[in-house]
């Protein structure tokens, strides 16, 4: 459980003045990028489905647009970012989510989608072109540190899942940032909102805490710069303004979208998802000490039994 304290409670008395003034309309883009592999297809697939129908059931000003598999390529990205740009006015909210990898060659970062990858710089250049006042980035790719400096911007938030180029693993701050947005306990000053620093800070916890319970030293550790600046924190300060950004912009309103996480049938089904998720995340990791057969063997039954209960969750 994530404690409060004076700072966090003057960020959410600020969230929740700003969550009370009318807004027009949100602009989401979900981009589950290049897995590479069956796992991380089925994994980043999965996330971007969950964003999509979480995002589409908050509310009938939230337009949403999710890129995957065939259609997550460098042109549809963006041409959706084109069509945002033509649609989106100065007082609607913009924000991007990258699922999947990135990578980092010690000069630019980029992210991977089929065919050609597009870099932090380009994705700058066109979010540029939004008129959206407030906009927020989320990368939880891996390497997704480096492309801050690029994507970095007056009014605009980013988060990224690890503090450079060189945490170059799988990040699982994917998974918990949308869990974030689904469990109310994300809403720390309860006014049925979670804003994108309460989601930051369920999902670094939650990340902490599964490198713990799986002693296993932390490849990754997100952190967000918005304060006007490239400067990349890992808490909000009230002193440099750090988080006050992220604590205004409303992600998500709670309410039918929460109704997953509220039904007992469905809380089991998603512990379950989050239980073989973990499995999977283990087995990558012991890969090395196993025999080809047993890892094979493992990971495919865990995959299935994953397919399971992502069938059931979506009934």
């Amino acid at each position: 459980m994530i404690s409060r304290s004076p700072l966090a409670v003057a960020l959410g008395t600020i969230a929740m003045a700003l969550a009370g003034i009318v807004r027009a309309d949100t602009y989401f883009l979900t981009v589950a990028g290049l897995g590479g592999e069956p796992d991380y297809e089925q994994r980043f697939k999965a996330q971007a489905d969950d964003l999509d129908k979480i995002l589409k059931t908050a509310g009938a000003t939230n337009h949403v647009t999710t890129l995957t598999g065939a259609d997550a390529t460098r042109a549809h990205l963006t041409d959706s970012l084109q069509a945002i740009a033509g649609q989106a006015g100065a007082d609607d909210d913009f924000v991007l989510i990258l699922l999947g990898h990135g990578s980092f060659d010690g000069r630019e970062y980029k992210f991977n989608l089929v065919g050609p990858d597009i870099t932090a710089g380009a994705l700058a250049q066109w979010c540029n072109k939004i008129n959206s006042r407030r906009q927020l980035i989320v990368n939880t790719t891996s390497s997704s540190g480096a492309s801050i400096r690029a994507l970095a911007h007056r009014d605009r938030a980013v988060i990224a899942a690890t503090k450079s180029g060189t945490e170059k693993n799988a990040t699982v701050f994917a998974r918990y940032w949308v869990d974030a947005l689904r469990d109310s306990t994300a809403d720390v000053d309860k006014n049925e909102s979670i804003s994108a620093l309460e989601a930051f800070q369920y999902a670094t916890a939650k990340t902490a805490a599964f490198y713990e319970s799986q002693k296993r030293l932390a490849t990754e550790h997100a952190v967000f710069a918005d304060a006007g600046n490239a400067e990349a924190v890992r808490v909000a300060s009230a002193s440099t303004g750090a988080g006050r950004l992220l604590a205004g912009i409303v992600v998500i309103h709670l309410g039918e979208a929460g109704a997953a996480a509220s039904n007992p049938a469905k809380r089991a089904l998603l512990t379950k998802k989050e239980q073989l998720e973990a499995q999977i995340d283990t087995l990558k990791y012991q890969r090395a000490a196993m025999a080809p057969q047993d890892y094979k063997r493992q990971l495919t039954e865990a995959l299935v039994a994953l397919a399971k209960v992502q069938e059931e969750l979506d009934k």
